[in-house]
């Protein structure tokens, strides 16, 4: 068998073990499995690439997979969960600068010799390759900085964006005109320059107008981008597994954006749009939205372990403030405790809780919660009647009965978590503050709900010792 045909059997193999390892991560249980499946496909993959025939320079690739493998290596090590999602979204803008990259560098190659249609094809694959990658590089730069805090959360919503979006569109599509139409390479750059600054700018321009609460989504929606952009960079270089690999990655990114917006009631085109999950801009007006009736009861750790420790059934509801307190091992230690004195105790995961998809499963099986105890929001949800303590760490808009209640409210539609349903709610909160939606949440008022104000590590530790007593 020549080179060329082991290459290809080598493509064929990675290719099934990434669609192995998509499998696998769809499931908790199968994750570590599918993570293993993923490794070596890729490492099949890169040593298949560079064995090319055409690959002559090592000592180059090399270096640049010591130097990237490094910085990998070291994010690994030093990145909290709770950096997770703006790292996940930094790790986007690079597949997007690549596959710009590697456009311009496509288009000075100065060993192609295309000619006729060939080359009209091969300049659109150039073209859509940098457009998408510059759109995937800015827009996940942005949303990196609004993860991080770096940038305001609040949604930039200028006068009149929706036309101004469809005006660089208009625009990108008549400098592309004049791209294909360029008589030489040199002429060609400067389209290819400015549908590059407008990409650019259509990028920062579309996230900047997405509010926080959507930031879920946007992480998602920049995975699936990526995957485009890496497949139009399969084209630029007629690498076959590149393209069905950004394939997989683009589709399945897409249908999670789809199953993140039917969790959260909000189309995707509206979530493009932006304008929701502000801070001041979505509180209601007055006789809009249904205000907050009824008073705060507060209780201490020591009343919460008590709660717990009569309770026969338990629903813990984790959000992103048991991510920032880093709370998740505590948690696990409470949960073993009630379980040893023969408490029911389950998660019910919410699709959008946190900042990415699958924040909340991925910090729980860190802690080694058993898998078989966390469940989904509607595997989960019409048990709370039947529950006698719902303990809410650190969540807010998942379990805002608005979205149920009122019409008028932002969130409206919205599934959530039904906690109020429970004999007894718990909340645990630092404040009174509104979620990552700008969002009032009647539940902190309903009679039978309390409220554990603090620090999430420092209440759980002391509610242990307490259960422990």
């Amino acid at each position: 068998m020549n080179l060329e045909g082991l290459i290809t059997i080598s493509y064929i193999g990675a290719t099934i073990l990434f669609i192995l390892s998509l499998g696998g991560l769809s499931n908790p249980e199968t994750a570590r499995r599918g993570n293993l499946y993923g490794i070596i496909g890729m490492t099949i993959a890169v040593l298949a690439t560079v064995s090319a025939p055409r690959v002559s320079n090592y000592a180059l690739i090399v270096g640049a997979m010591a130097i990237g493998g490094s910085i990998g290596i070291l994010a690994a090590i030093r990145v909290k969960m709770t950096q997770m999602p703006e790292l996940v979204a930094l790790m986007h803008s690079l597949v997007g600068l690549a596959a710009a990259f590697v456009g311009f560098a496509t288009y000075l190659d100065p060993t192609s010799h295309l000619t006729g249609a060939e080359k009209t094809i091969h300049e659109v694959e150039i073209y859509v390759g940098i457009l998408i990658g510059a759109v995937t590089f800015s827009g996940s730069v942005v949303a990196f900085g609004k993860l991080a805090g770096k940038i305001d959360g609040k949604p930039l919503t200028l006068p009149g964006r929706h036309f101004f979006n469809l005006g660089l569109l208009i625009v990108v599509v008549l400098v592309g005109k004049a791209f294909l139409n360029a008589p030489t390479i040199q002429a060609g750059m400067m389209p290819l320059y400015v549908m590059t600054a407008l990409s650019l700018l259509f990028g920062i321009h579309m996230v900047m107008a997405i509010g926080g609460a959507d930031m879920p989504v946007v992480v998602s929606m920049l995975n699936s981008y990526s995957g485009w952009a890496a497949s139009a960079t399969g084209f630029m270089l007629s690498n076959d597994l590149l393209i069905v690999v950004g394939a997989l990655v683009g589709s399945s990114g897409a249908i999670l954006s789809y199953i993140m917006c039917r969790a959260m009631n909000r189309q995707f085109l509206s979530v493009i749009a932006g304008g929701f999950g502000t801070g001041s801009s979505t509180t209601p007006s007055a006789g809009a939205a249904a205000q907050p009736q009824g008073e705060v009861v507060a209780v201490t750790a020591e009343e919460t372990a008590e709660l717990l420790r009569s309770a026969k059934n338990v629903i813990i509801v984790p959000g992103y403030g048991m991510a920032v307190a880093q709370a998740q091992h505590t948690v696990f230690e409470i949960t073993k405790l009630l379980r040893e004195k023969g408490v029911n105790v389950r998660f019910g995961i919410h699709p959008v809780a946190g900042r990415m998809p699958g924040h909340m499963n991925v910090l729980l099986a860190e802690a080694k919660v058993p898998y078989d105890i966390v469940l989904e929001m509607d595997e989960i949800n019409h048990d709370f009647p039947q529950t006698d303590v719902a303990m809410v760490i650190g969540a807010n808009d998942i379990v805002n009965p608005s979205a149920q209640d009122d019409p008028n409210s932002p969130i409206a539609g919205m599934p959530v978590l039904e906690v109020w349903l429970a004999k007894t709610s718990i909340v645990m909160k630092r404040s009174m503050a509104s979620g990552y939606a700008g969002v009032d949440n009647p539940l902190f008022y309903k009679e039978n709900n309390r409220m554990l104000f603090g620090d999430a590590k420092k209440m759980l530790d002391s509610t242990l010792e307490n259960l422990r007593k």
